[in-house]
């Protein structure tokens, strides 16, 4: 966790911040943009009364008034003058924007710390805990759900929003000869991510065991945090082509066909590595010159290899009455093969999208906080 501290310089007429130790002077234009009365910002919606992007660039701070540790008085150049509260700054300087930091994980982790109960997620106290946990390690496993599909969706809104596809609202997971996707068969499937032909990608998926029978079809999860970190030690070079060189994803059926081009490695607006678009069922090979085209696939092949380690791959028995969900890009998913002829092998799925559990997780630890 990072120390910020703030300090007002009224002699040099300066607002400056400490990170970590490290000062740095705030700008009269940042500090201009964000002001805090309520002529400039609306009281209820936090949103701003003027627009900001015509401010004058040459914009000075022509003096500065401590009130209290944290309160400020602030004059500027154009004239407007302002009591800060340094404290709303707090928000521009945490790159996890509120959020745990994530853990990336092995097979050999204590399995225990991804279950929460259902009955648990009806509190507040107890879905921060469930949130915070799949924040943290990009899956939990819900335990105790009951057996039908309204159990699902019920899960899925509890946590964000149900995002409808061509698949519909929810989808059922048994075999089906002859169905236009292989997870609707008893074919082994490696880790994968779900969707990735499509703009945006959905964040989160829910899968719900409703029977097992078979005592087959094991569930397979791997982080592809740990599988990154791995990579890029090994090859560094191919690492680098998988995160700059777009490939082409296609999924097409009797009523669409979806194309979307991205980089295997998956990064945020910061640059910070949040996962992996992956699935060698649906992508096609870049056209790169002969050397550059061996350094791609050999990293793509390393790549799956690790996805399939045991190191990495940890497999499992879903049960009836269990729920996985896992962030989709982040914590790949397979099933082995079963033999459909044992039993039935029942799943519903859903998908909602990222940013809802973190602005739920946020809004509920600001709630008992009491802020």
């Amino acid at each position: 966790m990072q120390t910020l501290n703030y300090h007002i310089d009224e002699q040099q007429v300066r607002v400056l911040a400490s990170i970590d130790g490290k000062e740095i002077s705030l700008p009269a234009l940042w500090l201009r943009e964000r002001c805090q009365d309520t002529e400039n910002v609306d009281k209820t919606t936090k949103h701003r009364l003027f627009d900001p992007h015509q401010l004058d660039t040459d914009l000075a701070l022509t003096r500065v008034e401590k009130k209290s540790e944290l309160r400020a008085s602030l004059t500027f150049s154009d004239g407007y003058s302002g009591e800060y509260d340094l404290s709303e700054f707090n928000a521009d300087f945490d790159h996890l924007d509120g959020a745990p930091a994530p853990r990336p994980w092995k097979s050999d982790i204590d399995k225990s710390v991804f279950h929460v109960d259902y009955h648990s997620l009806h509190s507040d106290k107890g879905l921060i805990a469930g949130i915070e946990k799949f924040l943290t390690y990009g899956v939990i496993i819900v335990d105790n759900v009951p057996q039908n599909l309204d159990a699902t969706i019920e899960v899925a809104e509890i946590f964000g929003h149900v995002r409808e596809t061509n698949f519909g609202k929810s989808f059922e997971v048994y075999s089906r000869p002859n169905s236009s996707d292989l997870a609707y068969r008893s074919v082994p499937l490696g880790p994968h991510t779900d969707n990735p032909y499509r703009d945006p990608m959905p964040g989160i998926q829910l899968l719900h065991c409703l029977q097992n029978q078979a005592g087959e079809g094991l569930s397979t999860l791997v982080d592809s945090l740990s599988v990154l970190e791995q990579l890029k030690k090994e090859q560094p070079e191919g690492y680098k082509m998988l995160s700059e060189v777009p490939v082409r994803f296609r999924h097409f059926d009797s009523e669409v066909d979806l194309v979307e081009r991205r980089t295997i490695i998956e990064s945020d607006a910061t640059g910070k590595v949040t996962g992996i678009a992956y699935s060698p069922r649906l992508d096609n090979l870049p056209l790169l010159n002969d050397g550059d085209l061996i350094t791609f696939h050999n990293a793509r092949k390393r790549l799956g290899q690790l996805l399939s380690s045991p190191e990495f791959e940890w497999k499992f028995c879903l049960q009836p009455g269990q729920l996985q969900m896992f962030h989709n890009t982040r914590v790949l998913h397979g099933r082995t093969g079963f033999d459909p002829n044992k039993g039935l092998r029942h799943l519903h799925g859903a998908y909602i999208d990222y940013d809802a559990p973190k602005g739920r997780y946020k809004l509920l630890k600001q709630k008992m906080s009491g802020q």
